[in-house]
């Protein structure tokens, strides 16, 4: 039984490694478009920047905790790729002055939207995972006009799908 188990959890792995755009953040400056989707694929979305420049986002949500922006300027060509999802980047989101946009501009789309009795607004909800290796929920909320009003991490406690040590 515990073999059958460990034989499946590391075909999951594999499979989920097969479909992730793991190395988006080594990809070099310079590299062009092309060049990014023929490695990673089709991006979630392309975001349209300042002065013809694009953001590709590659994101991982609902389910997973990455997400990984490539930012190519007006020619196509990469001048920044990173994974954005941590605690770092979620600390430059300014209640009062960031948006529902901005959010999502800098963040892709959220795992979730959900509306709590508490809030008279949507909260946009993004998994992740700390340095410590903890699965963590940011909770972004929204008032009606879809202005940020205040951002928090949480921790996420999941359910084990079955336990390796039985």
């Amino acid at each position: 039984m515990k073999k059958s188990l460990l034989t499946l959890a590391a075909a999951l792995v594999l499979l989920s490694a097969c479909a992730t755009p793991f190395g988006a953040d080594s990809i070099a400056p310079g590299t062009p478009r092309e060049e990014v989707f023929a490695r990673l694929g089709q991006p979630a979305r392309i975001v349209p920047l300042a002065d013809g420049a694009q953001r590709l986002q590659y994101t991982l949500q609902p389910g997973g905790q990455y997400a990984w922006m490539v930012d190519l300027d007006a020619a196509g060509r990469v001048t920044n790729a990173r994974q954005v999802l941590n605690q770092q980047d979620f600390q430059r989101i300014v209640p009062g002055q960031w948006t529902a946009a901005d959010v999502e501009r800098e963040f892709g789309p959220p795992a979730r939207v959900d509306r709590v009795a508490s809030w008279n607004g949507p909260v946009l909800t993004y998994r992740w995972r700390d340095v410590q290796n903890a699965d963590m929920f940011y909770y972004v909320y929204l008032d009606p006009q879809g202005i940020v009003r205040r951002a928090h991490p949480a921790m996420e406690f999941r359910d084990r799908m079955f336990d390796l040590h039985m």
